[in-house]
């Protein structure tokens, strides 16, 4: 009698992100520079791929420097990518960069987030998007992608809350499709239970772009958003931060958050 024993956990995650990732195994061994043939041994728990081997996988599958780590576990190998805390010294840098970015794109308003939407930093220009909200949105830890769709947060002030809410739900539906995580697909049905019926009354759309309208004391603001992150990155904590700043998409827009700063000072 011959027992077939289960691939071990490494060849069943390269297998699982294989598949999700719709690449074959001759795609995969040619992005990562080896054959078809060993990566369906070591799919087959028949070889043991070295560390390096492990990393080029991870890389030709596009996966988030946390998902590496993950799978170099998963292999028997120490992660490569430190996590650490934003507050860690040698993140100072960082720091005084994103500081400098949020005061520089002032009178616009501009965040720092985490991957789950988890505030991290914000400009003085921010206050024209929590104004109103109820104060257990604004309580830290703040979620700026609940603050945005709740009915007591930003979404009782947004003109195209259909629209604008849409694109913020899909995006993270399609986040939690490429990097699955509970915690997302938690959050995508969360903030898909805020959304309205949908208006097919046509597309709010700036010709190429989704605009938030938002309500304020001045009139109504017209707004696009712009993300970034640090696609060189090496630490995870680094590498999943991402910038997001509002900017006017008509003059009387950035008339309202000019006269706004002025009122600041």
């Amino acid at each position: 009698m011959t027992t077939v024993g289960q691939p071990p956990p490494f060849a069943r995650e390269l297998l699982r992100w294989r598949t999700a990732r719709r690449v074959s195994q001759l795609e995969l061994a040619s992005r990562a520079g080896t054959t078809q043939r060993y990566v369906s041994f070591i799919e087959r728990g028949r070889s043991v791929p070295g560390r390096a081997v492990v990393l080029r996988l991870a890389e030709s599958l596009e996966l988030t420097l946390r998902e590496r780590n993950a799978l170099l576990l998963a292999a028997g190998y120490a992660p490569a990518f430190p996590e650490s805390p934003l507050d860690a010294a040698e993140l100072g840098p960082v720091r005084e960069a994103l500081d400098g970015i949020l005061e520089g794109h002032l009178p616009y308003p501009a965040i720092v987030a985490g991957p789950r939407g988890e505030l991290v930093a914000a400009n003085d220009a921010f206050d024209v998007l929590t104004e109103g909200a109820a104060a257990e949105l604004l309580k830290p830890p703040v979620n700026v992608l609940r603050l945005a769709l709740h009915p007591r947060g930003m979404a009782r002030r947004v003109v195209n809350l259909d629209a604008w809410g849409r694109h913020i739900v899909e995006n993270l539906r399609a986040r939690a499709a490429r990097s699955p995580d509970l915690s997302l697909d938690e959050l995508a049905a969360e903030l898909a239970g805020y959304m309205p019926a949908p208006d097919d009354s046509g597309d709010d759309y700036l010709g190429f772009a989704v605009p938030l309208r938002l309500r304020c004391a001045e009139g109504e603001l017209r707004l696009l958003t712009t993300l970034t992150s640090f696609a060189t990155a090496v630490d995870v904590t680094l590498a999943e931060l991402h910038l997001e700043a509002f900017l006017p998409a008509d003059a009387r827009t950035a008339e309202i958050l000019r006269a706004r700063a002025g009122q600041r000072r």
